[in-house]
């Protein structure tokens, strides 16, 4: 009896998942999404970035991007070449965005320093240094043209 009914079960629950989709966000739930992670989900707000932007820090910046960022981000941070960035859930945005360039500096680095779960961004606090973190933040505030890098070389062999 009871495997009877395990079955049966099993069988409900198959049918109903296989029935589920899911579907891009609407505009509300997007609204709802980025007012969580600008202002409750995501800290850092109010740090500031200790590095000014001139062409050294820039270039530093794009440096670690290239070494860390480039695989998911593109070498211009807005995807190009990058073949699964549109078939992530959610999908890897291009950070020349404004709902990414609405970020401040302290909450762009607690994103690289922390990564966003569910996504797939991972954290970097192991990995980076902080000034390699905040010339990450500088070069994003700088992002080159869409196109302008070409495509990250891992993905033209």
């Amino acid at each position: 009896m009871i495997s009877r009914t395990l079955v049966a079960f099993a069988a409900v629950c198959t049918v109903a998942l296989c029935g589920c989709k899911a579907t891009p966000p609407n505009k509300a739930e997007k609204a709802v999404a980025t007012f969580a992670k600008h202002h409750i989900t995501v800290g850092g707000k109010d740090k500031k970035n200790p590095l000014q932007a001139t062409p050294a820090s820039i270039a530093d910046g794009k440096e670690a991007f290239t070494h860390y960022c480039v695989a998911c981000h593109g070498m211009d941070g807005q995807n190009t070449g990058v073949p699964f960035a549109d078939q992530m859930s959610p999908p890897i945005p291009s950070l020349a965005a404004d709902n990414v360039q609405r970020y401040t500096d302290g909450q762009l680095k607690w994103v690289i320093d922390n990564g966003i779960w569910p996504s797939g961004m991972p954290a970097s606090k192991a990995t980076l240094s902080d000034d390699e973190v905040w010339s990450i933040v500088i070069f994003l505030r700088h992002l080159p043209p869409a196109g302008s890098q070409g495509e990250p070389e891992m993905y033209t062999h």
